[in-house]
Order: structure tokens, then sequence, then C-alpha cells
């Protein structure tokens, strides 16, 4: 049985602590719905209403786009390992790129990272808890240093070629405002 919450509980955020892949979900009022698996060292619980996570720099940019379009974000942890629990968290989020003041404030609580590309500071509105019995066991066997070896070796103006090339617009053709001048 579902169960809601106002804001993040003690043993949410110890459960969101153990996980090591989330899922974010974003849409625009048109085209496609974007569902992100995310990993790595890029999310932290601020406060029961509040988290940031970390956008590494990849293919895609839906999140940024669809946030320009309409705010809204869910997350989601599922307890893979042992807990039997699926957990969602619903809010709005505000986009921060590294031309924006308090990027580089929330940046400092990551590891350092040539591809961190936006940060979103969520509003968490909503938590919603659920029992997970028939989410299989999957064990962690590590994380993968794919894509920070990826952005280590493409050094900044690598990556910044990259957003001009590949991560202006959503793959619904929505801008991401990845290269929006800061003085605009």
């Amino acid at each position: 049985m579902a169960k809601q919450f106002d804001g993040f509980t003690e043993d949410h955020t110890a459960f969101i602590a153990a996980q090591h892949l989330f899922f974010v979900g974003t849409a625009a009022d048109t085209g496609r719905v974007n569902i992100s698996p995310k990993g790595m060292d890029s999310l932290r619980v601020l406060g029961p209403n509040r988290l940031i996570w970390r956008n590494l720099t990849g293919s895609g940019n839906e999140t940024a786009a669809h946030l320009a379009a309409h705010n809204r974000m869910t997350l989601m942890w599922c307890g893979f390992e042992k807990r039997p629990m699926i957990l969602r968290a619903y809010g709005t989020a505000r986009t921060l790129h590294p031309r924006d003041a308090a990027f580089a404030a929330l940046n400092a609580d990551f590891p350092p990272s040539h591809g961190a590309r936006q940060i979103y500071d969520v509003t968490v509105e909503m938590v919603q808890t659920s029992c997970g019995y028939a989410i299989p066991f999957y064990g962690h066997q590590g994380s993968r240093d794919v894509l920070a070896d990826w952005a280590d070796n493409k050094g900044p103006d690598g990556i910044a070629t990259h957003w001009e090339t590949r991560n202006q617009h959503s793959i619904d053709g929505l801008p991401t405002h990845i290269m929006a001048d800061p003085d605009a």
C-alpha cells in the first residue's frame, strides 16, 4: 500500500543514501516523456523538502529542455538489493548552469568533474513509498568510470564543443539553454 509524506523522513534519506541508482522523469506539454537512469555520486538530500542532483554531460539533454517548459520533476529509487521499497519524490526543479551564480557553491558538494552540465535544485512537494515486492534483486558490482573518463579526455574545451553540437536541443527540438548568453 502506498504511503504519502509531506517530505523526506530520516528513513527515506537513509534509503536514498544506500541506493546506487535513481531515475528522473520529466516532460514538456508535447513530445516524449523522458525517464533517465542516474548514478555516480550525483545526488544530495539537503532537507525534508529539498535535494540537488548534478547532471553530467551525456548524449542528450532532455531534462533541461523539459524543465525550461515545465519545471516539474519526479525522482524514483528502487530497493534492488535488500529492502523491497520504491520511493518517489514529486516536485519542481530549478536548473542551474555553470554560468549561474549559485552553481559553484552547489557543485562543490560533489567530486570535481569537467562534465558537470547542470545542477537541478529540487523542491520536493510530496514523497511516496510503495512496497516494491515485485522488484527483482540485483547486486551492485561497482560504478562505471566510462563517463568520467570520457569527460576527462574531452577536457573543458571538448565538453563545450559537445554542448554546442549535441546538447542544445532535446530530441523533440526544444531548447536546453545550455549555451545561453549569461548577459542576455
